[in-house]
């Protein structure tokens, strides 16, 4: 009897489906239901025969639709065993406005139908604010329509490969190899529709994503193909399949038009004959050239009639508009005060022509004031008032902080929940651009080092020369500026936090940039300025370097810069990690000892960390004995202990990276 059984399974097994197995297609959502069919979630809704992610109406809005069943990515939470699955859609992508900011869509791998932390407007709504990413079961392929330089965007088209992290571990262009090889870019964001198919293969930990327009067979060379045993790490047992995407103030249609998805075979094919295509709003006619000729000349009559009117009622609203935007409360902050419609002239009406960069916390342009001085205006959105009024406060107490080596705020502007921040303009740019982003001509090590000595009396003063300590909490070199005469001033204070001297701060949010926070920072939100020291170190040892902090092409070994110039040390060569572009313009003791400063800044202890008085005393060559702490005189003497953070010269070979470089890893 258990012989015939066991023939029967090995006969029939071909033909018997997995308990688990998922396998569907909907060439449309025309008749489906929310919950059986696929479940929507927050703005997501079916629209026709189509799911539309987001709401028009809504100035923040995101939606999400998975399909309601889990898939068996593990037979086991304990398994290696990674399942792999195939999957098919057609989408579609249409602004509201072509030059405006896009958001795009994702597709979604996740153990849970609402991720963590993630934010409503932003990140396909998804992420967090990628300050401190984790290891956890979700992974995504971004479909991005926006370009966002601060996570390495390449373009506003592109395709990611998304590992809990907003920043893509792999990116590539949208666009599809034809049979000739040739490489075909595709424009995602004009509403034509897209066919996408994603292989996620389990055994190989391969992940293969192939793009065309509906019509174009299906290309055989994938637009992007992603390998890594790290995917482990982002797959659960059981996990959703689905889509996801966000949006702020502007409107960007994301529809989903078609889905297949088949986790025991290739996805079926769609069929694509019968879908709606969507394109931008025009305004085509019909009509007569007699007709048209009468609406021009009935226009041209309206025009002269009411043009008067207008040109009176918008001198009025101009003249009129700082006063109505003016409230009782803002009066303490008057002597800083710029009018709307002075920087709206300023910049050139916000002009894209002026736009020096853009952020999370909003978008810089450059301005001329009536004296011809150069300034930078940044534009910053606050959710409500009394935020509003608390940020304020702040920013009016660092228009009061004079050093020459801060970037001098001039004033401010409050249009609403919107605030312009008016700065002196560096003509030179940030400090990283000289060193990282392929600049006309490389910053030199005299240069460089004279750059650094200025930062680190600005942030001295920041921290001891005024009546309260001011904790910058965003040091990286992309907020060192340089002025006309290529000195260095510490820049950006929108996330500066002021507090009495001996006070703690009460703030609970971490905020910063991955690769620059302090350690301590991931357990215990209250930032310090030993956790300013630490991201000063940081940018030392990148700008000796010449390496960024997280570089994920760089070998295995190398990808942390603190861990990579810590191993070397140990190993008596930290001089191997200087720049070599600048080799034969540095003296041989003074890099070193600007690597050992760099490491000793970056101690794991924040107790142990030098402070800024002491740190400026070493770079300017004053005798060691003139700072007061230890640990610089350690440092003098050259005791791996400062550096390595371990016990002592004889924990030297029992120093590991691990032992002192923050919990935030980029895999």
């Amino acid at each position: 009897m258990e012989l015939l059984l066991f023939l029967f399974l090995f006969l029939f097994q071909p033909f018997i489906s997995p308990i688990f197995a998922v396998d569907f297609l909907y060439n449309s959502f025309n008749g489906l239901t929310n919950g059986t069919n696929v479940t929507l979630i927050n703005d997501a809704r079916f629209d026709n025969s189509v799911i539309r992610m987001t709401n028009d109406s809504n100035q923040y809005s995101f939606g999400r639709a998975f399909y309601p069943t889990m898939i068996r990515m593990k037979p086991s939470s304990n398994s290696t065993n990674i399942s792999s699955f195939s999957t098919s859609f057609v989408f579609s992508i249409l602004p509201q406005v072509s030059t405006s900011p896009g958001f795009g869509l994702a597709f979604v791998l996740s153990n849970t139908t609402s991720p963590p932390g993630a934010l409503a407007s932003q990140y396909f709504g998804l992420f967090t604010n990628a300050t401190v990413p984790a290891v956890a079961p979700l992974l995504a392929v971004e479909f991005d329509t926006g370009q966002n330089p601060e996570f390495n965007d390449p373009d506003d088209n592109h395709i990611g490969i998304d590992l809990n992290n907003i920043v893509s571990a792999k990116v590539q262009s949208a666009g599809y190899y034809n049979s000739s090889g040739g490489f075909v870019p595709v424009r995602m964001r004009n509403g034509q529709n897209i066919r996408a198919w994603i292989e996620f293969n389990g055994t190989n930990l391969e992940i293969n994503v192939t793009i065309a327009p509906v019509g174009v067979s299906r290309p055989t060379r994938p637009t992007l193909t992603y390998r890594d045993a790290v995917i482990a790490n982002y797959v659960s047992a059981e996990m959703y399949v689905g889509f996801s995407a966000s949006k702020t103030n502007w409107v960007e249609a994301q529809r989903v038009l078609s889905w297949s998805l088949s986790d025991t075979r290739t996805a079926r094919d769609i069929n694509t004959t019968n879908l709606p295509v969507f394109k931008p709003e025009s305004s085509s006619s019909s009509l007569s050239a007699g007709a048209i000729a009468g609406i021009v000349i009935a226009c041209v009559v309206f025009v002269v009639i009411c043009a008067s009117g207008y040109f009176l009622w918008w001198r009025h609203k101009k003249l009129k508009e700082e006063e109505d935007e003016i409230e009782e409360w803002e009066l303490e902050y008057w002597p800083h005060r710029f009018s709307y419609a002075e920087l709206n002239v300023t910049t050139g009406e916000f002009s894209k022509d002026r736009l020096l960069g853009s952020g999370g916390f909003g978008r810089v342009y450059k301005g001329t004031l009536p004296n011809n001085t150069e300034v930078a205006v940044k534009c910053v959105n606050h959710d409500s008032n009394q935020g509003l009024r608390e940020f304020m406060a702040e920013i009016s107490s660092m228009g009061r902080l004079q050093h020459k080596n801060l970037v001098q705020m001039r004033g401010w502007c409050r249009k609403g929940n919107e605030l312009m921040l008016v700065y002196d303009c560096m003509p030179n740019g940030s400090l990283n651009k000289w060193i990282f982003d392929q600049p006309k001509k490389l910053l030199g090590w005299e240069h460089r080092r004279r750059v650094l000595i200025d930062v680190a009396e600005g942030l001295n003063y920041l921290h001891h020369g005024w009546d309260q300590v001011v904790i910058h909490r965003d040091i990286k070199s992309s907020n060192i500026l340089l002025d006309s005469d290529m000195r260095g001033r510490l820049g950006d204070f929108g996330l500066a936090k002021l507090y009495q001297h001996g006070e703690i701060p009460n703030t609970t949010r971490v905020v910063g940039t991955l690769g620059y926070l302090a350690p301590e920072l991931a357990t215990v939100a209250a930032p310090t300025s030993a956790s300013d020291v630490y991201s000063f170190g940081v940018v030392l040892l990148e700008v000796a370097c010449g390496r960024r902090p997280i570089e994920t092409t760089a070998p295995e070994e190398e990808v942390v810069l603190i861990d990579w110039v810590r191993e070397l040390y140990a190993k008596g060569n930290a001089v191997e990690a200087a720049d070599p572009r600048i080799k034969g313009e540095y003296d041989v003791g003074e890099m070193e000892m600007v690597l050992k400063l760099g490491l000793a800044c970056c101690h794991p202890d924040p107790q142990r960390r030098p402070t800024m008085k002491e740190v400026i005393a070493l770079m300017v060559g004053e005798e060691v004995a003139t700072a007061p702490s230890d640990l610089l005189s350690e440092l003098a003497r050259g005791d791996s202990d400062v550096v390595l953070g371990g016990g002592g010269d004889d924990d030297l070979g029992k120093a590991t990276p691990s032992q002192a470089t923050p919990p935030v890893r980029l895999e």
